[in-house]
């Protein structure tokens, strides 16, 4: 299992986290996602993951790194 770190922005809200932690999960290899609104930190945790696929996605939901 691997661990991916993120700062992003935008993240105002649980609304925000729920959607991150939505599309994220959606992710092939995605085991977990969690976000912290006040950091605008996002952890993932799964098999295989991608950096470049997982940040793409993040700035897809409108959420890019920071």
């Amino acid at each position: 299992m691997s661990q991916e770190k993120f700062t992003v922005q935008n993240v105002k809200c649980g609304g925000c986290s729920s959607a991150i932690e939505t599309g994220l999960g959606e992710k092939a290899g995605v085991s977990s996602v969690a976000v912290v609104i006040e950091s605008g930190e996002v952890t993932v945790d799964g098999d295989a993951l991608s950096r470049d696929e997982l940040s793409s996605k993040l700035a897809e939901l409108g959420y890019p790194e920071a």
